[in-house]
């Protein structure tokens, strides 16, 4: 479908979407993949790679809602409710409210795939899924944004649990052994995004801390001298009434770097939850300094992939590389296939600076 929105900046793969939840295997004979969501992306081994998040559960049951999660040893427990039951509420396809307790309706794990070209995708062998395995993260892990750091990968993420929505970091240098460092930033925290280098000698990050009541969800950030223990936090971009971010914004991968300064695609959403992408331009000096902010959308949902799906009206990125002027963003559409688009740095730039 021709894209046609005033605003829309984004060049999408006419192969769209690029894998569905049919083109990947279920972790078990006994769950179904429902969505694939927000992939991470990297270079590695000369081929690009996604970190897939794979969202699952088990065969839905006429009459009853079930859903899987971690239990305390670790294994994946089903819990099954009556669609009747007058304390279950299920009106969200994504969350499940049962006596006063959230509960996911999906459990996520990592999985990696890989590509020559960036547009055919397949599973290597050898190369293990990640999985939840601490009580901080009973309800899966989600989203995760990956930057390279002096030869090993940074791996934030979101660790969810009825405890909470926290940002959890991994390292590895090979994808095949990881390093977990636990919970970087504590709930509610997520969509964090690691520089890919220090700045005056120290290391930055993105980060979107959220408050239901004071404040908002806000890009704030921080910074480490460690990548462990973060401060100095300060907000960099809050919601804009009216606007098409009015209700949340969250960052995408890490910011790009240009003559002009830090390259930010982020996500907005508004009351109706519809998400869009826009852009900040940071100092490159100090990126607590806002040069430029998207006023529209550069990429609006509006392909059949992007309106209709597991969650629709939705286009959402954590991840993409960088050739020439041309980014190479990956995202997930609907919450529930994974698409990409290209983007022109010099066109975002004029966006934001005329």
């Amino acid at each position: 479908m021709k894209n046609t929105t005033v605003f829309d900046l984004a060049r999408r793969e006419e192969r769209n979407p690029l894998l569905r939840p049919s083109d990947i295997r279920p972790s078990s004979t006994s769950m179904k993949i429902e969505c694939l969501l927000n992939p991470g992306v990297f270079k590695f081994e000369n081929k690009v790679w996604l970190l897939l998040r794979v969202a699952e559960r088990p065969e839905q049951v006429e009459g009853r809602v079930s859903f899987p999660l971690y239990n305390k040893n670790g294994e994946i427990e089903i819990l099954s409710f009556e669609k009747s039951d007058p304390n279950l509420d299920f009106t969200d396809s994504r969350i499940i409210k049962h006596k006063g307790r959230y509960y996911l309706t999906t459990l996520s794990h990592l999985r990696v795939v890989c590509s020559d070209d960036g547009k055919n995708f397949y599973e290597p062998e050898n190369y293990p899924p990640i999985f939840g395995t601490s009580k901080l993260e009973a309800y899966g892990i989600e989203d995760c944004r990956v930057v390279e750091l002096e030869g090993t990968y940074h791996l934030t993420y979101t660790m969810v649990s009825h405890l909470g929505v926290g940002v959890g970091l991994i390292q590895t240098k090979d994808w095949k052994s990881f390093d977990r460092k636990g919970m970087i930033f504590p709930p509610h925290n997520k969509d964090c995004a690691i520089f890919g280098e220090k700045i005056n000698g120290k290391y930055y990050a993105l980060h979107r801390p959220s408050s239901p009541q004071l404040g908002g969800n806000y890009i704030w950030l921080a910074e480490s001298a460690d990548l462990l223990h973060w401060g100095n936090h300060q907000c960099l971009a809050a919601t804009r009434q009216t606007m098409w971010d009015s209700a949340r914004v969250g960052s995408g991968a890490a910011p790009i770097k240009t003559e002009k300064g830090w390259l930010e695609i982020y996500h907005g959403a508004n009351e109706d939850n519809r998400y869009c992408l826009g852009a900040l331009l940071l100092d490159i000096n100090d990126p607590s300094m806002v040069i430029a902010r998207s006023v529209n959308p550069i990429m609006e949902p509006s392909a059949d992939y992007e309106l209709t799906g597991f969650f629709g009206n939705v286009v959402f990125t954590n991840g993409h590389f960088v050739e020439g002027d041309t980014i190479h963003l990956y995202y997930g559409a609907s919450d529930e296939v994974i698409c990409s688009a290209d983007f022109s740095i010099q066109e975002i730039l004029h966006s934001l600076l005329n």
